[in-house]
């Protein structure tokens, strides 16, 4: 079976898109349509924009998000998903491309999420950083002895757990993963918290943006991020994706059952080929490639 993945948020590179509004002329439509849409020119940013300009979370996220969801839709017929699931941010592409929200919709979402974990970041500082080479138990373990507010936040694969919180927490957590052998315990260099509970007023301010958009069934199970599992019914997609900001994002499970459920084939459309590492990590035997042009 043949699954489709979805990168997020730090896939992007300058550059990114731009063959693809050269010389496909849906791509192109879709690209300015975004620029309308957003009320600023996008395109610049992606295809000649600053890494810093890049990294601007309300530029970063619709940047990833258009990426992927337009070379889904350049591929056409041949864009034929039996599973789809992406990470973080993602999962909002994969939705898209899955037909479970219009293109426009899903823009305007992306975007209204990116300016509600803009506002989150600035009003707790905080970060994440990725522990190395520690079972996920352990990071958990350590997590819940720390004061203050640190949490797992992204399983990406086994071994790497992404840790986020108030800046204090993880400074210790960080600490505490050292002295139980992490190979690293490397902070990254985002603009907050994402996946934690200091993302709880951006989850507020987006639930009812999601509960208001129209969501219809998708041609495929979406795996989504919060419990790992297929879902084709527009309720629980919606009810999943609010929940998402403040939970981890469960990618080592998800590759899992995808797996377990049939695909043998992963693709990975949008910027970079961080799931493709992942899910190599994950599953060594599994075919895997990523697309960013055609």
């Amino acid at each position: 079976m043949k699954a489709y993945v979805f990168p997020g948020q730090g896939a992007q590179f300058t550059g990114m898109g731009k063959d693809l509004y050269d010389n496909v002329p849906l791509a192109k439509e879709l690209f300015e349509r975004a620029d309308a849409i957003l009320g600023f020119r996008i395109t610049d940013i992606m295809f000649a924009g600053s890494a810093d300009e890049l990294k601007q979370t309300k530029v970063t996220q619709p940047a990833v998000f258009l990426h992927s969801v337009i070379m889904a839709k350049a591929l056409g017929d041949a864009f034929k998903p039996e599973m789809v699931a992406g990470h973080s941010l993602g999962e909002f592409s994969a939705l898209v491309a899955a037909g479970a929200l219009s293109f426009e919709d899903g823009l305007t979402l992306v975007s209204k999420r990116a300016q509600a974990m803009q506002k989150a970041c600035e009003l707790n500082p905080s970060t994440m950083a990725a522990i190395i080479a520690l079972p996920d138990e352990k990071v958990e373990e350590i997590c819940a002895s720390v004061d203050g507010v640190v949490v797992a936040a992204n399983y990406n694969c086994p071994g790497q757990l992404v840790i986020s919180g108030s800046n204090e927490a993880i400074d210790a957590a960080c600490a505490k993963a050292t002295e139980a052998g992490a190979k690293r315990a490397l902070k990254l260099s985002v603009g907050g918290a994402f996946h934690s509970p200091l993302m709880e007023p951006a989850r507020v301010e987006l639930e009812a943006a999601i509960q208001a958009a129209p969501f219809k069934a998708p041609i495929c199970p979406v795996y989504q991020n919060v419990d790992a599992l297929p879902h084709t019914n527009p309720d629980e997609i919606r009810t999943n994706l609010i929940a998402q900001l403040t939970a981890p994002v469960r990618w080592t499970q998800i590759v899992r059952n995808m797996i377990a459920d049939g695909a043998t084939s992963f693709t990975e459309l949008g910027p970079g080929s961080v799931l493709q590492g992942l899910i190599k990590k994950i599953d060594k035997t599994v075919e895997c490639e990523s697309k960013q042009s055609l």
